[in-house]
């Protein structure tokens, strides 16, 4: 491991990727907070966190605590949520905020801040799918903020416990696109805790990638509880897939946005992913909320704003909204 300066860093959110981020972070030498609550903090007081991932197995200790206030100032905020409790975990965390406090969005779907920071057609507005009247971007002012895309594949066994068979990769970028010196200073923390970092001048490039893998794959695994590999791979589902990816490259292409894959080698490697259950679909199958807003609608609202048609994607984020409402008391 290199030698990099010491932050205080905290961890909000203590599910699958907050575990893996935290123990990973902590194993490095770095002192970690983690900001949890109800039995998941009951288990990281007395247990730790048990990570089991492809560079063997960790069992850490970090200091935790459900209260922002007893935690105090912190130089780096890695939110860790699903979607549909940003708001809640933005409002959290404010009394951990000083003037250069980082916040890093660890989430899945289009940002809330997507027309944040840049010029265009868009510029300074709000995402309705997701913070229709703005609160995120009062809660997590712009000059806060770099932009995150995560491939990390990960389970949560049991609270405090997270199983990872896959490679650990993060890309962050300042989302006015400028490279930073605190943006180089985080990607060194990121990687000297054993997970590939780029520090990137084009985020919302990577935002978008993670967009189509996220859409092509969520939504459509609570449909028919397929893995990846039966996504990707299976000839009933790859027409579907392909032609969501198709809609999806479109409205990235609208946005001037660029995606890395040609859809062939989307395909493969999503299927070479295995028998992995999406995200959404183990939301789904432990009764909590879809991250449908983040990762779809939103997704169908740009495509609005520039005139793009996304039949295929609208139909099946409307048939995964029907089966998770039959699902809600």
């Amino acid at each position: 491991m290199m030698e990099v300066s010491m932050m205080k860093i905290c961890i909000a959110g203590a599910g699958a990727i907050g575990c893996t981020l935290a123990a990973r972070l902590a194993q490095s030498g770095q002192s970690v907070n983690v900001l949890a609550r109800g039995k998941t903090l009951e288990v990281l007081q007395q247990n730790g966190i048990q990570l089991s991932d492809i560079d063997g197995d960790y069992r850490v200790e970090v200091n935790v605590s459900d209260s922002a206030e007893t935690l105090g100032h912190q130089d780096l905020i890695f939110v860790c949520t699903k979607a549909p409790s940003l708001t809640s975990m933005l409002k959290l965390i404010q009394p951990m905020l000083h003037a250069e406090t980082i916040i890093i969005p660890v989430v899945n779907g289009i940002p809330w801040w997507y027309f944040q920071g840049i010029q265009g057609r868009f510029a300074g507005e709000s995402i309705q799918a997701i913070d229709p009247q703005g609160l995120m971007s009062r809660l997590a002012p712009q000059q806060h903020l770099i932009g995150c895309v995560v491939f990390i594949t990960a389970c949560r066994d049991a609270p405090g416990v997270v199983t990872s068979t896959t490679p650990h990769l993060m890309v962050i970028g300042e989302i006015d696109h400028r490279m930073s010196e605190r943006l180089t200073h985080v990607r060194a923390i990121i990687e000297n805790a054993g997970i590939e970092a780029r520090a990137v001048d084009n985020i919302r490039d990577y935002i978008w990638t993670k967009v189509a893998a996220n859409l092509t794959s969520n939504p459509l695994s609570v449909v028919t509880k397929g893995t990846l590999e039966q996504i990707y791979g299976d000839t009933h589902l790859t027409p579907l897939v392909r032609t969501m990816f198709n809609e999806v490259l479109l409205t990235a292409a609208a946005y001037s946005a660029r995606i890395s894959f040609d859809p062939q080698t989307f395909m493969e490697q999503g299927a070479e992913m295995g028998a992995v259950k999406t995200s959404m679909l183990q939301d789904y199958e432990e009764h909590q909320p879809l991250e449908l807003e983040a990762i779809g609608y939103a997704v169908l609202e740009l495509a609005s704003k520039v005139d793009i048609p996304m039949p295929a994607t609208q139909n099946l984020l409307a048939l995964t909204q029907f089966i998770a409402d039959q699902c809600q008391p």
